[in-house]
């Protein structure tokens, strides 16, 4: 499970009416990839699928999260959260390695 993964749980958590069309336009990703996701999703059982029974398209659906979806969604927020935490902390140091590398290139140059 990946990025793509957390953000259609994090998209459908918010609106369960999207359709991937709208999905794909609101994540970025192509229709396909939006349909690869959701498939995986729906075949781990983190999101079931229900057809609009007052929809005008008899292709509407409405995608909800399971009990294991919103799981699913809480475990990869953390470790989406520790990874990005952990790459700031890194991008810090870095940062401060090149200020003092700056810092004695101007004290040292003529």
């Amino acid at each position: 499970m990946d990025e793509h993964h957390l953000n259609l749980l994090k998209e459908l958590s918010k609106d369960n009416t999207l359709s991937q069309r709208d999905l794909s336009k609101k994540l970025g990703l192509s229709l396909g990839k939006v349909n690869f996701v959701l498939n995986a999703l729906l075949d781990k059982g983190l999101v079931k699928a229900k057809r609009f029974k007052n929809s005008k398209s008899k292709l509407a659906y409405m995608y909800i999260l399971t009990p294991k979806g919103i799981t699913q969604k809480v475990n990869l927020t953390y470790h989406f959260l520790n990874r990005k935490v952990n790459e700031y902390d890194a991008l810090k140091n870095e940062i401060k390695e090149l200020r003092k590398e700056i810092d004695w290139m101007k004290k040292n140059s003529v």
